[in-house]
């Protein structure tokens, strides 16, 4: 009687655990079926989504069609909600789908933005996560108030800052120049922190001068019908409130009952395995090298590709782990929304043309390698009025 098969199973199709299902396609592990659990039927690149907010991409050019990747790799792809993990039977539990057991599972649902969930009954609360159904949400929103608004962003992090540029070039086609306003709400004493000095003060400059006003060292304490309040009681009217905070675990972290770290997020081993179990590992967001942790950004996920890929198919097939390393610095591209970008290596900044045209090669090159056709079918329609001429390039 031939043995079961053993199953690796990817919790959340995010940067990381897509590199495993494009690797799966190429070179599987014998004896051993590939299982993907998502939410949405496509992923969404993160590093596209200001841009195609912007109208300089089409909706479909972020997007993996997670069905055509995991076929192509004879991979099974389950769109359920995952509702826990049993420890003791290895399985997977899903409140809408029967439990999938495992041998080997990552974990890679990324992050949500801290402190939309206390502000979620507000009609003004447009969080840019789940990015899948972040462009719809906010059309709809928009398109549902057809008059000048004001447009308040909380988050005033590399995020905040892109949605803030790409909206308003947005605005500006749709021929609201002078109508709408942009507002950036955060509580440091300045966007970007992470952000050299040199290039803190070119992007305030350059919001400066595009009217984005800025509010510097105030939390949002409260989101109401037609205003938002901050910590020292001002009230600031607005017709349109996206949530773009730094990263909290989202709440599905908190089901599977893992050990976190002090933020919510599952703690792991140099090795991307989680301290509670060896046979599960965290990537992205979603898991914290506790002795080593860095910022959740999604370069870091992307390091963690060939370690996570390595590492499942030591577990399944012996072996020796390899251990992650965070770098301590990287390259960092902003876009600015004009078909420019700020770059920040090192010491060096700049604001430039060269700057966007490496970016759009760099984000273009990564996320073609998880697309088929140049199509990517999404839940989402598309914002841009191009799209079908871009997609039929």
């Amino acid at each position: 009687m031939n043995a079961r098969a053993k199953h690796i199973v990817l919790l959340g199709i995010g940067h990381t655990n897509a590199h495993v299902v494009k690797e799966w396609a190429s070179d599987p592990i014998p004896g051993c079926e590939l299982i993907c659990i998502s939410k949405f039927p496509t992923a969404t690149y993160s590093g596209m989504l200001p841009g195609t907010l912007g109208q300089q991409f089409s909706d479909d050019e972020m997007r993996i069609d997670l069905r055509e990747l995991a076929d192509r790799a004879g991979a099974k792809l389950i769109l359920a909600d995952t509702c826990g993990i049993d420890l003791e039977s290895g399985e997977v539990l899903f409140s809408d789908h029967e439990s999938v057991s495992f041998d080997a599972l990552s974990i890679g649902v990324g992050s949500m933005p801290a402190g939309w969930q206390q502000h979620a009954e507000s009609p003004l609360m447009v969080p840019i996560k789940p990015m899948q159904t972040f462009l719809r949400r906010l059309n709809d929103h928009l398109q549902a108030t057809n008059r000048p608004m004001r447009v308040a962003i909380v988050g005033g992090g590399v995020a905040g800052i892109e949605i803030a540029c790409c909206l308003q070039e947005r605005l500006h086609k749709r021929e609201q120049k002078q109508e709408n306003a942009i507002e950036i709400f955060t509580s440091s004493d300045h966007v970007a922190d992470g952000m050299t000095d040199r290039s803190i003060r070119r992007i305030e400059k350059l919001l400066e001068g595009r009217n984005i006003a800025v509010h510097h060292g105030q939390r949002v304490t409260e989101v109401g019908e037609a205003e938002l309040v901050t910590e020292d009681g001002e009230r600031h009217s607005a017709g349109c409130v996206i949530w773009a905070t730094g990263a909290a675990a989202p709440p599905v972290l908190e089901k599977l009952g893992l050990q976190s770290d002090s933020r919510g997020f599952v703690a792991t081993s140099n090795t991307l395995q989680s301290l509670s179990d060896p046979r599960i590992f965290a990537v992205g967001d979603s898991g914290t090298v506790i002795e080593s942790p860095s910022p959740k950004a999604g370069v870091y996920a992307v390091r963690q590709c060939p370690i996570l890929w390595h590492n499942l198919r030591a577990t399944i097939t012996g072996g020796t782990m390899k251990t992650f390393s965070p770098q301590s610095d990287f390259l960092k591209l902003l876009n600015t929304g004009d078909d420019k970008a700020l770059l920040q290596y090192g010491w060096f900044t700049a604001h430039a043309r060269w700057c966007w045209t490496l970016k759009t090669w760099i984000d273009k090159r990564f996320v073609r390698e998880f697309q088929f056709n140049g199509n990517s079918a999404g839940d989402v329609q598309a914002t841009s009025p191009a799209r079908k001429t871009v997609a039929s390039k």
